[in-house]
């Protein structure tokens, strides 16, 4: 193995011309090459070599050889597996050798802290049989290897039922999804827009697949230029009930996305970088995950082409880029449904990527002028003195907000005291042609003997649920219990002692939606006093990661292992688990269609699931 045996057979012919071997490729070549030698008579030849390895093709490139026709030679070469190839055989925090070896996996610590010390050594445990072409795609089921799964603790067992589908569905874009075909497994409920048929023509498509049989991957190819854009045939594949791993080689080290994370640059850092997603109340800062969950990413391959690719999962889950190219993709539930865009430019790739998860709303046109909002107005005489002093300076002022300030003890759909002014405030400037912005944060007191928007939301079964129970998940955010001093510093607000309990609407229930938005209409219009309704112009929708000031509910959750799960993606707070700022992870909701799902499932579409009723 690994050498290359030239016997001339007849010696005793001289070449006029000088003819020279003078390089060799070796295909399927699964590692680096990490050194040649040339022998003759084994004596060793003392000549300058160049070797290229080309990860994505399996194939090294060996120049400089000197081999003369009609002598006889050795070549024998060693290889290595670079370390920019590996792959990290335990992203968990705390990896020892004895924890990597139990998975069956390598542990060598190298100088860099930031290459994994635990890595695969073979190759994933699934292979493909029962591959079914159409014309406008292919269905596999994948079979597991059971003597090389790695991992065998609850959970995160690898599934035996899987199944591939790829659909080719325009000329531009295909999708290949992989499931457990025998049980049916939690997948993202918002539709996206998709041809109704495939409608591709097979001369025409800028992409071609090809499925590895064993082991498996999925490699997808840009035709105009053969430049590979995935390539999954990788040891890390593993897809179990609470686990599921897939990495992929990249056309280059030129990628942007995924959010929402401060990053130094628009690029990604490929140098052994993991981002977590996973929407938390978290101000921007190096590492933590943010507000927004964004599972898209858009590249560059080396000749200037682009495409993009979506992941359709809602789960917590993380991504690794590594110098290798490459990239790993870990969620924690879910399936895999990937969408590739392929572009060719960078702006058909947005278009094509707007299309399918739908267009951006229309901003109204006075939006676009300068809006003005902070938190901690005293009153609204502040305000109204305010708008006055703006126009006095003649600074360009088209947009006002208020923030909780307005409400009575930060109870939505109030109006405090300190703000009984507003509605009028609001009329004036209006006439003088602005704009007014109130907030809405979806927590609602429960603390309150006569508040009719939690009052009606009981009665309408809108708020989530502790499972197979009626009783609602208490948690606490901003509401204030009745008769608290609300002009305390925020540092000295005892959030056990002086927040009201609140309960968290579920916006995906139908009955949810039309609460919600007759909330919102009685507040505009009252129509039991109309003095006192508020003639907004938008709405503010806040604290719909869904925030909150206690971690997971008034009492801790209930169900360790949604919230603290085999494996936690690199997030802020890794340690305390999924519901730190946030809801429980058990919390019950449902579909529109009456379907339940957890919130460890749909965390993520939370502020989606509001704003979409909110708009309407």
């Amino acid at each position: 193995q690994n050498v290359l045996q030239i016997n001339a057979k007849t010696s005793n012919y001289s070449d006029p011309n000088n003819l020279k071997f003078e390089e060799i490729k070796i295909l399927g070549a699964l590692q680096e090459i990490a050194a040649v030698t040339v022998s003759q008579n084994n004596v060793v030849e003392n000549s300058p070599l160049n070797i290229t390895y080309y990860p994505l093709e399996k194939v090294a490139h060996i120049t400089g050889l000197q081999l003369e026709l009609g002598k006889s030679y050795t070549v024998k070469w060693t290889q290595r597996l670079s370390v920019n190839e590996r792959f990290s055989c335990y992203p968990s925090p705390d990896p020892t050798q004895e924890k990597c070896e139990q998975l069956g996996c390598v542990w060598e610590v190298t100088s860099n802290p930031n290459v994994p010390p635990c890595y695969y050594s073979s190759d994933n445990a699934y292979s493909v049989e029962d591959i079914e072409y159409t014309s406008s795609g292919l269905t596999a089921n994948l079979t597991l290897n059971s003597a090389k799964t790695r991992a065998n603790e609850n959970f995160t067992t690898p599934i035996s039922t899987l199944r591939l589908e790829v659909i080719y569905h325009l000329n531009r874009m295909l999708q290949f999804k992989i499931y457990d075909y025998q049980n049916a497994r939690y997948e993202v409920p918002i539709p996206l827009k998709l041809p109704i048929y495939p409608t591709n023509m097979d001369k025409e498509r800028l992409y071609e697949v090809s499925v590895q049989k064993k082991p498996f991957g999925i490699q997808v190819r840009r035709k105009s230029t053969g430049t590979v854009i995935w390539d999954s045939q990788l040891p890390t594949f593993t897809f179990s009930d609470m686990f599921i791993q897939i990495s992929t080689r990249l056309p280059s080290q030129y990628v942007y996305g995924f959010g929402e994370t401060e990053h130094t640059m628009f690029r990604r850092n490929m140098s052994w970088h993991t981002w977590g997603m996973f929407a938390r109340d978290q101000p921007p800062g190096y590492k933590l995950n943010s507000y927004g969950y964004q599972p898209f990413y858009m590249a560059l391959e080396e000749d200037g082409n682009a495409h993009g690719v979506l992941l359709l999962n809602s789960n917590a889950m993380d991504v690794t880029f590594q110098p290798t190219p490459a990239l790993t993709y870990r969620t924690t539930g879910g399936i895999l449904d990937f969408y590739m865009v392929l572009g060719p430019t960078p702006e058909l790739v947005v278009q094509a990527y707007s299309v399918l998860i739908g267009r951006p709303a229309m901003p109204p046109y006075w939006s676009l002028g300068f809006q003005l909002c902070r938190y901690g107005y005293s009153n609204d005489s502040e305000i109204a003195q305010l708008v006055e002093d703006m126009k006095a300076a003649r600074i360009p002022y088209d947009v006002q907000y208020v923030d909780i300030d307005h409400m009575e003890r930060q109870l939505d759909f109030t109006i405090g005291t300190q703000f009984a002014g507003l509605p009028a405030l609001v009329n004036r400037i209006k006439e003088e042609g602005m704009r007014f912005i109130i907030i809405l944060d979806p927590a609602i007191s429960a603390n309150e003997t006569n508040y009719p928007p939690f009052s009606r939301g009981v009665q309408d079964d809108v708020f989530i649920k502790w499972p197979n129970t009626n009783d609602i998940i208490y948690s606490k955010v901003w509401p204030f219990l009745p008769n608290v001093n609300e002009s305390l510093p925020e540092q000295e607000v005892n959030v056990d002692m002086l927040r009201a309990h609140v309960a968290f609407p579920d916006f995906f229930r139908n009955s949810t939606v039309e609460w919600w938005k007759r909330e919102i209409l009685e507040f505009y219009n009252n129509p039991n006093n109309l003095s006192r309704s508020i003639k907004f112009d938008g709405l503010w929708i806040d604290m719909n990661e869904p925030a909150a000031f206690v971690n997971g509910a008034i009492g801790g959750c209930r169900n360790h292992i949604l919230n603290m799960p085999p494996y936690i993606p690199h997030l802020g707070y890794r340690s305390d688990g999924l519901d730190v700022k946030t809801l429980c992870m058990e919390g019950q909701q449902y579909l529109p269609d009456g379907t339940p799902v957890r919130h460890y499932d749909v965390h993520n579409l939370y502020g989606w699931s509001q704003t979409k009723p909110t708009l309407e």
